[in-house]
This record gives structure tokens, C-alpha cells and sequence, in this order.
């Protein structure tokens, strides 16, 4: 292979402490914070293979799977004549992992953690709306005893986050919706982790919560489903306000 003189659009070398198991993935991944951060802006060519092997250090055959990575991710699109396109962000696929996590990781303005929260907000009103309606005694008491459990947690935010996501989890089964609980479980996951939609960790804090979580299991053991509903949008507005305030932002999602 001939060495590639370097361009304007010619990567720089990765910062990989070591050489990843898997190259392809970690290409994909590398590609995909460079793009993201306008690298390699929308309407771009990404940097042609030749480019690619010699600044990664890796075979065609891995910037070949790479990309595919890309495709399936929708950050780039091949074609006929123009080669491998940077696609507009209205493309991409939101709820992909690497591509959630580097725009969580470029947002200033927390814009994306709010798009998170409110989607999550209106799928999870809809469930316990559903499950209101739907939960038999079981239920019900799985949710009194996640509270109850809670009241003597709230000194503890690691253990409490652990019953809280549960909490959450029984409504969203309850309801029998496995699509929108999908969604919810893997939004969460993705953002679990990031300090600025975890928020500060206080016994306050948890109390508030908590008393969130009980008005949703009242209104879901009474078996209404509007109160259910409009209870579980008013705990995760509220709850992300709180989180959000430390970071001095503009609010932007609805009350």
C-alpha cells in the first residue's frame, strides 16, 4: 500500500491506549464521534479507504465493515459516483448507542437529555394509563412494596436508583406494551451513566422523588388511568427539572 499523503480531510491517528480487539467496531466508533462533532460535516465525502487504512492503521477490510457500521447507524450513505456521503442529522439513528452517546457527549445545551426526558415522559404516561387499567392485585402490591421500600432508602441514592428504575419497570410490564418499554429501557440505559441527567444524589431528593412514585401507585391501585397517567408526567417533568437546574440552562422542556 503507498503512503497517502495527508489532506485537509485526511484523519488524524486514533488515541487508542491499545490496539482494540475488535478494529471495526472501534473504527465505527471513532468515525462516528468524529462525525458527530463536525469532523466531517453533513454533505462531506468521508475520507476515502486508502485515507482511512493508513490513518487507523487498518486493513480495507476493516474500513470496509466500518462503514457498513455507518450505514446501519445512518450517518453516511454511498453513492454512485460521489462515494461515501456524510448524511444530515435528520438521518441518523438516535437511538443507537454510539450515535446517543456522542451527542449527549457535544451538547452544551442539554437539548438532547430533554428530547430523552420528554419521550420518555409521553411513552411512560401512556403506559400507566394502560396499566391503571390493566394491573390485578399482584401488581398493585409489587408496586406498594418498591415504595414502601424506597421511604427507607432515601439515604442511600445508589440503592434507591436501583428500586426507582424497578418501580418504573412494573408499570411499564404491567401495561403489556413491550415496544415502549423497549424504547424507555434502552434510552435509559444509554444516559444511566451521564453525569448531566443524573443530577446531584441528596436524602431531599430522594424524598421528593419518592413521593412521586407513591402518588403514581395510589392513582395505578385506584385504577385510574388519567391520574396514572398525568401522575408519571408530573414525576419525570419534575424530576428533571431539579437535575437540570445545576446546569444553568435555558429550560426547554414543558411543564
Amino acid at each position: 500500500m503507498g503512503t497517502v499523503r495527508p489532506t485537509a480531510s485526511t484523519p488524524q491517528p486514533p488515541t487508542w491506549v491499545q490496539r482494540p480487539a475488535n478494529l471495526a467496531h472501534a473504527l465505527a466508533a471513532e468515525l462516528v464521534e468524529r462525525i458527530v462533532q463536525g469532523r466531517h460535516p453533513s454533505g462531506s465525502p468521508l475520507p476515502p479507504e486508502p485515507a482511512l487504512c493508513e490513518a487507523f492503521g487498518v486493513s480495507r477490510t476493516v474500513v470496509r465493515e466500518a462503514v457498513k457500521m455507518l450505514q446501519e447507524k445512518g450517518l453516511v450513505q454511498v453513492r454512485q459516483g460521489a462515494g461515501t456521503v456524510i448524511t444530515a442529522q435528520t438521518s441518523w439513528n438516535m437511538l443507537d448507542e454510539l450515535v446517543l452517546a456522542a451527542t449527549i457527549a457535544v451538547d452544551d445545551t442539554l437539548a438532547i437529555l430533554d428530547d430523552v426526558v420528554v419521550t420518555r415522559r409521553l411513552l411512560e404516561s401512556d403506559m400507566a394509563h394502560v396499566a391503571a387499567k390493566l394491573a390485578d392485585a399482584d401488581a398493585v402490591e409489587r408496586l406498594r412494596v418498591l415504595v414502601d421500600q424506597m421511604d427507607e432508602l432515601v439515604d442511600d441514592p445508589v440503592a434507591y436508583a436501583d428500586y426507582d428504575r424497578a418501580f418504573h419497570d412494573v408499570v411499564m410490564q404491567t401495561s403489556g406494551n413491550r415496544i415502549a418499554r423497549a424504547v424507555v429501557r434502552s434510552l435509559e440505559s444509554q444516559v444511566i451513566n451521564t453525569a448531566r441527567y443524573t443530577g446531584r444524589t441528596a436524602r431531599e431528593l430522594c424524598v421528593a422523588s419518592n413521593q412521586g412514585h407513591r402518588r403514581i401507585y395510589e392513582r395505578i391501585a385506584a385504577h385510574d388511568p388519567a391520574g396514572a397517567a398525568d401522575a408519571v408526567f408530573r414525576h419525570i417533568t419534575e424530576a428533571w427539572l431539579v437535575r437540570r437546574a445545576a446546569s444553568g440552562d435555558p429550560v426547554r422542556i414543558q411543564r
